[in-house]
């Protein structure tokens, strides 16, 4: 029975992994980028969960405060948004969707988040992926 099954397993454990969708294949190259980006530039170490995106608000709520260019920051902004992208995916259990080159995550309640916008609405001072992350995971 392969039902979607990849062959391989996650460590430690003995169930079977899902393959990600294609769909998630860029989002999640750049919250792994972000990550070490600020593991290694800012010494913020980021865990994928949800209490971290307090400090990327609090980290992109500098920027701002510094009148950095929007053009200087847009792919950490693209990176941090789907950080939190990736947060939501594991801690709802969504997934990624994508189309015309967009990406969401899709809750299970089918529901449709825009965390990348939402990093560029919290450079703008008008967003919070925190806050965003909050609301994608109540119903859970």
């Amino acid at each position: 029975m392969t039902s979607g099954l990849t062959s391989g397993l996650t460590s430690g454990t003995t169930s079977p992994r899902q393959p990600r969708p294609s769909a998630a294949a860029r989002p999640v190259r750049w919250a792994a980028d972000a990550v070490a980006t600020m593991r290694e530039g800012a010494r913020l170490r980021l865990d994928y969960s949800a209490q971290s995106l307090w400090r990327v608000d609090r980290m992109i709520d500098g920027i701002r405060g510094e009148e950095t260019p929007y053009a200087a920051v847009e792919t950490a902004l693209r990176g941090l948004g789907a950080y939190a992208g990736e947060v939501i995916v594991r801690q709802a259990g969504g997934e990624w969707w994508t189309t015309g080159g967009d990406h969401w995550v899709r809750t299970p309640d089918g529901r449709l988040w825009d965390p990348i916008d939402e990093a560029r609405r919290c450079f703008a001072g008008d967003g919070s992926l925190r806050l965003l992350c909050r609301d994608a995971t109540a119903a859970r």
